[in-house]
């Protein structure tokens, strides 16, 4: 049966690429995703060509607007920490990645790496959806997402962008790529900056808040190489650094508090072919990620004013990671079924002057495998395959999981997945000590979770829209051995982590139906249920039961133009403070538009417009407690998602 990859997002129009680009094929890693999909696994795809057309400027808005069943939530805007979640999962159960190269925060589990990502240098967004322990490790408990950069090009390729925004954003990047015989290079920039928006309500603010606007600075550089010793043997390698001030708001005391961040990522990646029955492919990569925080607050008088010098609460006070790795795999196909073997060595350390966690190193060893049916197995492929990790800290642990899918007609079919996941303790939950607040242990157990991911799609073929492709998918997830600072040395006064009892239970299920239903037209609509409960019937904080999103791309082939509408929903979500205090986020629906129009035939010179938040509607990404200024009482805030946004891109590729 001849159905296509179901769950992949439909490609832009080819009448809208300015130049015809031939991209050199993928390796064993960058086709893994997609061969995943094949055999069970849910992916989605969003191609760079569709990140640009809906005008944002980072990754994390870029998922939020595209990606179906993804919830996100910037804190204050693009290039912020976001609130995620895939599936009713938690932020901390979601694996990051860049070209394949681990980027989660290794000192904590919810901070995520977002913040410093734009959105030019994508290639394509994929996102992997149910658990992915097996071949990523830890935290990929509810999926992956991996950022692929610009790919190499068979022939010289380039552009350059510019914009401003309303916001007092300003932007300019840009890429080039080209092949010299066997030697394929890509370079590409990015920047970014904004003097910002007013982060919170206006009655939210206290009046020693003195610095009101929320901007940022971010500075990408990339390059890539890559050369074919033979068509058998390729080399490739990565380097990417990025230099951002990233303000971190607040609406009390403050006068001015950033993270000041400097991140290095570098990997090496060598694949042999010799023949389709046999692949080997090895990576080492580095990943460094240092942040100075700064944190100047206003001093107050009896009476609340004002007055005297700055309070120096931290000045560039270190906190980062640093996290070296390297992965082998072994592909070995046989006429009667292809099997993976692989090896997977990470090594992190990391430490954090402002909360105290104190520099220590883990090293975890993993051994993982898979055997599956053969590829050319059309009706009904099915795979199998098992992890074991071994961390220096704490105990081992064994994943596995089961997938399959069955082609039922060229129009229906059905998959699903049948595994289990972990998340080892972060450096703050093993090794944090501070004597004013909390305390790790080094014995912590992963947290371990049981999924199942059950779904039936197809596409539109008997009603003639074969282009249109449809899925139900249900899924299930228990996550146990759970990681919390729950527990209390009375001695030290410090709350300990610990593992506690009980179980993170989610159920749900999402609907998609996405492509192209005529030439000139494509989209996508999706609905989430997600019930994420820990205790009783109440929700997890911060995961709505309720997302919905839907966009539609117009782009006619006889015209030099093209727009974009973009809407999505979130229901109500909640925050928990204390015992006694849990408060209601409310839901929010938000539409977003774009528009692009090519000035000339070859369309290589094009100008882009984009309305962020186009009811200008006043909503809470988040809420966080505050001090009143007076008083000294507790008052919850909101985190304000972004306002209306005018934005203007000008760009010209050669």
């Amino acid at each position: 049966a001849a159905v296509p990859d179901a769950g992949v997002s439909p490609p832009a129009a080819a009448s809208q690429q300015p130049v015809t680009v031939q991209v050199v094929g993928e390796k064993l890693e960058e086709t893994l995703p997609s061969e995943l999909g094949r055999y069970g696994t849910r992916i989605d795809t969003i191609t760079g060509e569709q990140v640009r057309n809906a005008g944002q400027p980072d990754v994390a808005r870029s998922l939020e607007l595209l990606a179906p069943g993804l919830y996100v939530s910037p804190k204050n805007g693009p290039f912020d920490y976001i609130d995620v979640s895939l599936q009713g999962s938690r932020t901390e159960d979601i694996l990051w990645l860049l070209d394949g190269v681990r980027l989660n925060n290794r000192l904590y589990g919810g901070t995520t790496p977002l913040d410093t990502f734009p959105s030019s240098i994508v290639e394509k967004l994929q996102i992997v959806e149910g658990p992915e322990a097996l071949f990523y490790g830890t935290q990929a408990i509810a999926g992956a997402v991996n950022i692929q950069t610009r790919g190499f090009s068979s022939v010289p390729d380039g552009a350059l962008s510019m914009g401003a925004d309303t916001l007092g954003g300003r932007h300019l990047d840009g890429y080039y790529r080209t092949a010299l015989g066997a030697h394929r290079f890509v370079a590409y920039a990015s920047g970014d900056e904004s003097d910002g928006y007013q982060a919170f309500r206006s009655q939210d603010y206290q009046p020693s808040a003195t610095d009101r606007k929320r901007g940022y600075e971010v500075l990408t550089l990339g390059a890539k190489y890559s050369y074919d010793f033979s068509p058998d043997l390729r080399f490739t390698a990565l380097y990417q650094h990025t230099d951002a001030r990233l303000d971190y708001a607040k609406p009390f005391l403050v006068a001015t508090a950033y993270n000041a961040r400097e991140e290095e990522i570098v990997t090496g990646k060598v694949e042999y072919s010799p023949s389709r029955a046999i692949q080997l492919f090895a990576k080492g990569y580095y990943h460094l990620w240092n942040s100075g925080y700064t944190d100047f607050q206003n001093t107050l008088s009896a009476g609340g004013d004002v007055s005297g010098p700055l309070k120096v609460v931290d000045n560039g006070d270190f906190w980062g990671f640093h996290d070296v790795g390297a992965n082998a795999i072994a592909r070995l196909s046989a006429p009667w079924f292809d099997s993976f073997v692989g090896y997977d060595l990470q090594s992190y350390a990391g430490n954090d002057a402002v909360l105290v966690i104190t520099r220590k190193s883990e090293v975890v060893n993993a051994l993982f495998g898979e055997v599956r049916t053969p590829e050319n197995l059309q009706a009904v492929r099915l795979s199998a395959g098992a992890r074991y990790s071994v961390p220096s800290e704490g105990p081992a642990a064994a994943v596995w999981n089961v997938t399959g899918q069955a082609n039922v007609t060229d129009f229906l079919f059905a998959r699903g997945m049948v595994g289990t996941a972990f998340r080892l303790p972060t450096a703050e939950e093993l090794f944090s000590n501070d004597p004013m607040d909390e305390r790790g242990d080094a014995n912590l157990k992963p947290e371990q979770s049981f999924n199942v991911n059950l779904s039936v799609g197809g596409n539109a073929g008997p009603l003639g829209m074969p282009g249109l492709k449809w899925e139900t998918i249900g899924f299930l997830r228990d996550v146990t051995d759970l990681i919390s600072a729950s527990g209390f040395d009375s001695t030290t006064m410090q709350s300990l982590f610990e593992n506690i009892p009980g179980t993170v239970h989610v159920l749900g299920g999402t609907v998609v139906v996405e492509g192209q239903t005529v030439p000139a037209w494509s989209g996508s609509a999706s609905y989430t249920y997600a019930s994420a409960e820990q205790t009783g019937d109440l929700q997890i904080d911060r995961v709505p039961r309720h997302l919905a999103k839907a966009w539609v791309d117009w782009h006619p082939a006889d015209l030099p133009l093209g727009a974009m509408v973009v809407g999505r929903y979130a229901g109500d979500a909640y925050q928990t403070f204390g015992a006694t205090d849990r408060e209601k986020i409310p839901g929010h629906f938000v539409m977003d538009l774009s528009a692009r129009v090519f000035l000339d035939g070859a369309k290589h010179h094009r100008i882009a417009l984009s309305l962020t938040n186009v009811f200008d509607a006043t909503y809470a990404s988040s809420l966080g407690k505050g001090v009143t200024d007076v008083g000294g009482s507790d008052y919850t805030y909101w985190n304000l998602g972004a306002p209306r946004t005018l934005a203007a891109r000008y760009m010209v590729r050669f």
